[in-house]
């Protein structure tokens, strides 16, 4: 959404915008001339969207909630209302569209494949789903036809898409408040396959229920792109990228974790699909920052190591923790993880258990409800008896930073997808005093 207010306040618009939460995203755009409430109160609603007219958009993401005020005012006033990803599939009709959809993984592969694109000079127009670390924004301006971005299946927002290459990183069950179970999701993705323009091209992971043109793994295996020989070396991870014939030894990637390598073997399939140059694929690589709240190193010294990662499904919890794992095998991982949605909390829990055992400690907060109302039983002392794990506690955000004040621990990551990047800053502040 955010991207979409800049790129419509770039174009000379007016922009307007209503957020249950303050946060260091809508300060920026505060700063950069939107104006911004945080109020469900319809008087608050500026007077030039009084009445409908041609001159007016209104935009809203299924996120929030059914009953908003501000919502059902606008459509009381004959106001039509598009959601996000409509708005995206009007604004990347006419253009090279190259979409990044799965249930984890597309914000980092098309933040990646958006930035290889740059780098290298080859260019485009990007909508990401998270802040670009190399550019500060979500949204890219091109000079040319191409635009990057990320297809969400939630809520079956991709199907406005016609891309003509299309990425799937992923199919794990997810969003069952829409969907009602995986085969349903699983179907969305098919659908959205089945838009990919003639003669475009689909890039699909391996192991999928569906296939593609071309298959891709983090490994050596039946796909037609994988990696070979990852490494880490001084912190760093190393692999080969193989296609065919092609091979593209000892790629340095500027960001951590084994699912990035993966990630950056569907991102070089598409850049040598444009016809980029590979030396030039690889120098983007290396110099890739990531996304913010993608395994973004806050605090990275001597005595201690803080990274704040946007987790929050049991499969990206495993992925993550375990890149963790291999990164830093001797020192203690202190985990602070905010649970989203009570839907997702009910339908995951035992996962969401199993994996949070991979900590060494946990610091297990509230679930974030977001458009949600709370469901009777389920709650963060439910998920927390389930957690087979000595070392576990549930705080509150203020106890959480006591804890982190009085024990300073070598390692610590926040995990969620809630508001609990509002406590990046303390803890970072805590850490560099120690």
């Amino acid at each position: 959404m955010s991207g979409l207010a800049r790129y419509f306040h770039a174009s000379g618009c007016a922009v307007f915008g209503y957020d249950k939460t303050e946060t260091e995203l809508t300060a920026a755009l505060v700063n950069e001339g939107i104006e911004i409430i945080y109020e469900d109160d319809v008087d608050l609603v500026p007077a030039s969207f009084e009445y409908p007219s041609a001159e007016s958009l209104v935009i809203f993401t299924p996120a929030i909630p059914k009953d908003l005020e501000i919502k059902q005012m606008l459509v009381d006033r004959g106001f039509e209302l598009y959601k996000r990803s409509e708005v995206l599939g009007f604004l990347s009709a006419n253009r090279f569209t190259i979409g990044v959809a799965g249930t984890h993984g597309k914000t980092t592969t098309s933040t990646m494949i958006a930035h290889i694109l740059k780098d290298s000079g080859y260019d485009c127009s990007a909508f990401l789903g998270g802040i670009s670390s190399n550019y500060g924004t979500n949204v890219l301006f091109g000079k040319n036809n191409v635009m990057v971005v990320e297809a969400d299946e939630y809520d079956r927002s991709f199907l406005t898409l016609h891309p003509n290459i299309a990425i799937v990183t992923s199919a794990d069950a997810d969003h069952l408040d829409i969907y009602g179970d995986q085969s349903h999701l699983i179907e969305s993705f098919e659908l959205y396959l089945d838009r990919v323009v003639e003669g475009g091209t689909s890039i699909v992971k391996i192991g999928l229920p569906f296939a593609g043109d071309i298959s891709y793994a983090r490994e050596q295996s039946d796909a037609d792109a994988y990696a070979m020989n990852i490494h880490v070396a001084q912190g760093d991870f190393y692999f080969d990228y193989v296609r065919g014939e092609e091979c593209i030894k000892d790629i340095k990637l500027g960001i951590p974790g084994l699912h990035n390598v993966e990630n950056a073997v569907a991102a070089i399939t598409v850049a040598l699909l444009l016809g980029i140059d590979r030396d030039k694929v690889v120098k983007a690589l290396a110099n890739f920052r990531g996304a913010k709240r993608r395994f973004e190193y806050i605090v990275k010294g001597e005595k201690h190591i803080y990274i704040d990662d946007y987790a929050h499904h049991p499969e990206e919890l495993r992925a993550f923790l375990s890149s963790m794992r291999k990164l830093y095998p001797e020192k203690k991982l202190t985990v602070v993880f905010q649970p989203h949605l009570y839907s997702r909390t009910r339908d995951f829990v035992d996962g969401f258990a199993e994996v949070l055992a991979m900590a060494d400690e946990l610091l297990l907060m509230q679930i974030y409800p977001a458009r949600e109302l709370p469901i009777e039983g389920v709650d963060s002392q439910w998920l927390l008896e389930k957690i087979n794990l000595e070392n576990k506690r549930l705080l509150s955000p203020e106890e959480v930073l006591d804890v982190i004040t009085d024990e300073a621990p070598e390692l610590v990551v926040t995990v969620g997808a809630g508001d609990i990047d509002r406590l990046v800053k303390p803890i970072k502040t805590i850490l560099e005093s120690k």
